[in-house]
């Protein structure tokens, strides 16, 4: 296997919690804790959860627009959090970001021309005449007119303002772009067009996508591999096809279980997954297995100890003690009550 591109190594964020007149420190958000994984130039990886989970804060670390409070993140072979503010800055040309809401990333006050170019003139890639030129053939990739560069955002669809989005990510011939919940703020039909789209850059210009989701079926569409979150910690990796075909950790197997089915008579007959309770406060998780407070099937080792994220397979990783007690086997979770029955 080649080099990976992105590797990120026992990553933390701690945001840190001030209350009373001296504002003392009297606890800590763990937003990202202790997350490990890598991505391979080309690949997409998804990585999904429950709002809350730590995916925003996972690809707002690997791009330094937060500061890790513990890890390592490497960029093609590069510790990124030893750069200075200068090694930032060109690393920028190479990593670039399409932001889950297409109008609030988008200055009102701008026309799509300049926030197109304005990447181009921040690292001296063009001027005058070549960013007028670069921005029309931008507008023209991403399935725009070269006029709309005249227009302001608000005269724009949402699919349309998210396809502006790309073509500012794209300025700049980034070679990883993370997709921060890129089609979630939009119509079923639109989001379709978007991965489309963005699957055909991918494979044009041969980028490396980070691609944050709450919706599964979006990620099987678009993801090589998938990493499932869940209160700051990963609990599953695998390839598309081996988590969806079989997924080990309860929560995937939840998760999987709310996608909803085409076909009107499997979706009647399926068994769903139904847990109980609400995620956990990132401020004071669980103790052991962060999910033992919603598993089906969690015993005494869950509620004391904190899972190793073991590989079962090839490449597919689990954080569950009942996997690892069962030998790599997944519980089956669908024995129990139908959620919705047919006669």
């Amino acid at each position: 296997m080649s080099q990976p591109l992105v590797e990120v190594r026992d990553l933390y964020k701690y945001f840190p919690i001030h209350a009373g007149l001296f504002s003392r420190h009297v606890g800590d958000v763990k937003a990202v804790d202790g997350v490990d994984f890598t991505i391979a130039p080309g690949e997409t990886l998804g990585l999904v959860g429950e709002s809350g989970s730590g995916k925003t804060t996972v690809g707002r670390l690997i791009l330094r627009l937060l500061t890790e409070s513990k890890g390592e993140i490497r960029f093609n072979g590069q510790d990124v959090t030893k750069m200075n503010a200068s090694q930032i800055r060109k690393l920028r040309r190479e990593m670039q970001i399409i932001f889950q809401d297409p109008f609030a990333s988008l200055n009102p006050r701008m026309t799509v021309g300049d926030i197109v170019g304005e990447p181009l003139r921040i690292h001296g890639l063009a001027k005058g005449k070549e960013v007028d030129d670069r921005v029309r053939e931008l507008l023209q990739l991403v399935g725009l007119r070269p006029y709309h560069a005249n227009r302001f955002p608000h005269e724009f669809s949402g699919g349309q303002r998210q396809r502006i989005g790309v073509a500012r990510a794209l300025a700049v011939d980034p070679k990883f772009i993370v997709c921060d919940e890129p089609v979630s703020a939009l119509d079923v039909s639109i989001q379709a067009q978007v991965i489309n789209l963005l699957e055909d850059l991918q494979q044009k210009f041969g980028l490396t996508y980070l691609f944050i989701a709450h919706d599964l079926s979006v990620v099987r569409h678009i993801s090589t591999r998938v990493a499932v979150m869940y209160v700051g910690k990963l609990v599953e990796l695998a390839d598309r096809n081996s988590l969806y075909e079989n997924p080990l950790h309860p929560y995937t197997q939840a998760l999987l279980s709310a996608i909803p089915i085409p076909d009107p008579d499997a979706e009647v007959r399926r068994r769903r997954i139904v847990l109980t309770g609400d995620i956990p406060s990132p401020v004071n998780p669980p103790s052991g297995c962060r999910f033992h407070t919603r598993c089906p099937v969690a015993f005494d080792r869950c509620r004391t100890e904190v899972p190793a994220f073991n590989e079962y397979g090839s490449g597919h990783f689990a954080a569950c003690h009942w996997v690892e007690e069962h030998g790599g086997k997944a519980p089956n979770l669908t024995n129990g009550p139908v959620v919705v029955s047919q006669s």
